[in-house]
Parts: structure tokens; C-alpha cells; sequence
């Protein structure tokens, strides 16, 4: 099998992996999904700074790469005043529009594009690796895999909180998980180019994650302070943390 045929088959392989653990939230029922936000928020930070924040700064320079995770924050704030001001129908003050705007979509929709552009990069990724060898193709294409299957699984629980429903939330992941497939084939003829951008855009996938997390969701679970709920909150986000922790481990880095 060719090298581009090696990329097209990981890629799909990928996409098929994430939509099945898509498919397995779709099994979630509605009450707990409030609950299992926590773990989202512990899953998407730990992505965040264990994961995609280090191999920025291992492949870029470091003002650089900074500049570019504060450039996506301001640039996801700027996306929700939009979608915010799209959804509601008079001025920014009328408190009732801004906070039906606010349950609607505007995490979701963010998390789609930060998600998005997080599978194109693993297309790319995947692209560099086969074009070195077969076998570091098929390990790092694993590693992201194996990376990317708690995420998928927090995504589509952050598109539930949105207000998605599960079928339109999973077929946002499905298209999402697409990604991987074009920037592997872009990856392939044109790798040069797009391998330069990657600590860039890796910045930008980091401050959506970073974004979503910790001025979307967090806020939400403030509005429940008993001590139980708060422990219950705190051990969910530890255990989101932790299963990318444990993913980092088994893999020994190589993602």
C-alpha cells in the first residue's frame, strides 16, 4: 500500500473510532449529562495544557506560539459576540435575548471549530509520520486515535449542553472527525507548507478548549454550591484530567 493510501486508511480508521465514541454518549441519559459536563471541562484542560499547549511549544517558538493562544482567545470571544448578537433581536442590555443566545449553541459551536481544526491537524500529523515510515505512521496514527476517543466523548457531551439534540450533535462530530481525512490528503502534497502553521494552529485548538471550559462551563456549575455537588464537580473534573493523564502514560509520549 502507498503512503497515501496508508494516510486515507488511518484517517477513516480515526473517524470511525471517534464516531463510535460518540455513539456510545448517545446512550447517556438526559439528567446526567449535566453532571458529566464536569468531566468535559477536566478532559478539555488537561488536552489543553498536557497535551496540545506542550507540543506547541516543542515545534514552535514560544512568543509565537503564546501570541497565537491569546490571538484564539480573543478570537473565540469575538465568535460568541457574534453568535450572541445574531440570536438575539435587539440591543446587547435585553438581558432575557442575551441569555436564550447564551443556551443555544454558543459553546457548541465553538468546540465544532476548535474540534475541526484539532482532526485536520491530526491529519496533517498523521501525513508527516507515514511519509517517514509505515510503522511510525501506524503508531502515531494510534496515539491519536487513542488520544482523541475521551475527548470526542466530552465534546459531544459540551454539543448536549449546547442544547444539540444527540442525533445533530453526533453528525456534527461525524463531520468534524472528516477533517483528519482532508488534512491527511492536504498533508500529503502539500506538507511543506501547512507543517510550518502547525504550532499556530495548535495554539488556536488549545484556546478553544481553554476558552469553552473555563468561561462557559465553569460558570454553569457555580450555580449549584452545595459541598456534594461541589465534590462531586471537583472529582469528575479530576477524573477528566486524569484520563488523559492515563492516555499520555500508556502511550509514553508519542503523540
Amino acid at each position: 500500500m502507498t503512503a497515501l493510501g496508508w494516510i486515507v486508511a488511518a484517517s477513516i480508521a480515526g473517524g470511525v473510532l471517534s464516531a463510535a465514541a460518540a455513539a456510545f454518549a448517545l446512550f447517556l441519559r438526559a439528567a446526567w449529562v449535566n453532571t458529566l459536563v464536569s468531566f468535559a471541562i477536566g478532559a478539555l484542560l488537561g488536552a489543553a495544557f498536557l497535551e496540545v499547549i506542550p507540543h506547541a511549544f516543542e515545534n514552535g517558538e514560544p512568543h509565537v506560539v503564546a501570541a497565537s493562544i491569546l490571538a484564539g482567545i480573543l478570537a473565540f470571544f469575538l465568535m460568541e459576540k457574534l453568535l450572541l448578537w445574531r440570536h438575539s433581536h435587539d440591543h446587547e442590555h435585553e438581558a432575557e435575548q442575551v441569555a436564550h443566545a447564551h443556551d443555544h449553541g454558543r459553546s457548541g459551536a465553538i468546540i465544532v471549530v476548535g474540534d475541526t481544526i484539532h482532526n485536520f491537524l491530526d491529519g496533517i500529523l498523521i501525513a508527516a509520520a507515514f511519509l517517514q515510515s509505515t510503522q511510525l505512521g501506524i503508531v502515531t496514527a494510534m496515539a491519536i486515535v487513542a488520544h482523541e476517543i475521551p475527548q470526542e466523548v466530552g465534546d459531544f457531551l459540551i454539543l448536549l449542553h449546547s442544547g444539540y439534540s444527540k442525533t445533530k450533535a453526533f453528525l456534527l462530530n461525524m463531520l468534524s472527525s472528516c477533517a483528519t481525512l482532508v488534512g491527511g490528503a492536504l498533508g500529503y502534497y502539500a506538507l511543506q507548507v501547512l507543517e510550518g502553521w502547525t504550532p499556530v494552529l495548535l495554539g488556536v485548538v488549545a484556546a478553544s478548549m481553554i476558552y469553552v471550559a473555563v468561561a462557559d462551563l465553569i460558570p454553569g456549575l457555580h450555580k449549584r454550591t452545595s459541598l456534594r455537588a461541589t465534590m462531586s464537580q471537583t472529582l469528575l473534573i479530576g477524573l477528566g484530567i486524569g484520563a488523559v493523564m492515563l492516555v499520555r502514560a500508556l502511550l509514553g509520549g508519542l503523540h
